[in-house]
C-alpha cells in the first residue's frame, strides 16, 4: 500500500497556469490551485510515477525477499518502521533491510532480520523533479492542458474525460509494468 505526501501548490505553478489558461484576475486561484492538483495527481496514477517530490511510504511484507516499491522514481530511502502483529511500532536498524536503487529509480527492497515484524512501512523521497519548474516542458505542457480541461469542464454534465493531446504528451513519462 503507497501513500504520497499531498502535493503543495507553489506560486510558480499557479502563475503559470493562470498564464496558460489566460486567468488575468485571482478570484480563480481556489479554484485553478484545485484543478493543477489534480491534474498532477490524474497523471501520477497515469504515469504510474511521482511526478513533483515528495515524501511518501509503503507497507510491504516483511519476510517476502527482494520486492519492488511503487514509488517511483525514488531519491532516497529515509527509514524502515516495522509493523508487528501485535505491540507498538518501532524503527528498524539499518543493518536489518536493505535497499538497492535501480538506474531508473526503482527501489529493490528487502528486510534481512524481520524479527517479529510481519510488515514494514519504508519511507522514501520520490519524485520526477524537485518542483514544477523543473518538470520537463512536455510533462508540464501535458498537466496545464489536463489542469485547463478540469477547469473548463468543472460543471460540465457531458465531459467526454482529458482531451487525447494532454495524455499523448504524458505517455512518453509512462511507466509499464508487466505482470
Amino acid at each position: 500500500m503507497l501513500s504520497v505526501e499531498p502535493l503543495g501548490l507553489d506560486s510558480v505553478m499557479l502563475a503559470e497556469v493562470r498564464t496558460y489558461l489566460r486567468v488575468d484576475d485571482d478570484m480563480d486561484d481556489d479554484v485553478l490551485a484545485s484543478c493543477a492538483v489534480a491534474a498532477v495527481a490524474h497523471a501520477e496514477q497515469f504515469t504510474q510515477k511521482v511526478l513533483i517530490r515528495r515524501a511518501a511510504q509503503e507497507i510491504v511484507t516483511a519476510g517476502s525477499g527482494w520486492q519492488i516499491l511503487q514509488a517511483t522514481p525514488v531519491q532516497s530511502v529515509i527509514g524502515v518502521t516495522a509493523i508487528p502483529a501485535e505491540g507498538a511500532t518501532f524503527p528498524m536498524p539499518a543493518s536489518a533491510w536493505e535497499a538497492k536503487t535501480s538506474s531508473r529509480g526503482e527501489v529493490y527492497f528487502r528486510v534481512l532480520q524481520p524479527g517479529i515484524a510481519g510488515r514494514v512501512a519504508v519511507s522514501v523521497v520520490a519524485g520526477q523533479a524537485a518542483d514544477w519548474a523543473r518538470l520537463p516542458e512536455s510533462l508540464r505542457l501535458g498537466l496545464l492542458r489536463l489542469t485547463g480541461h478540469f477547469y473548463s469542464n468543472r460543471d460540465s454534465a457531458d465531459d467526454a474525460g482529458p482531451p487525447a493531446a494532454a495524455l499523448a504528451l504524458l505517455l512518453p513519462f509512462r511507466r509499464m509494468q508487466i505482470a
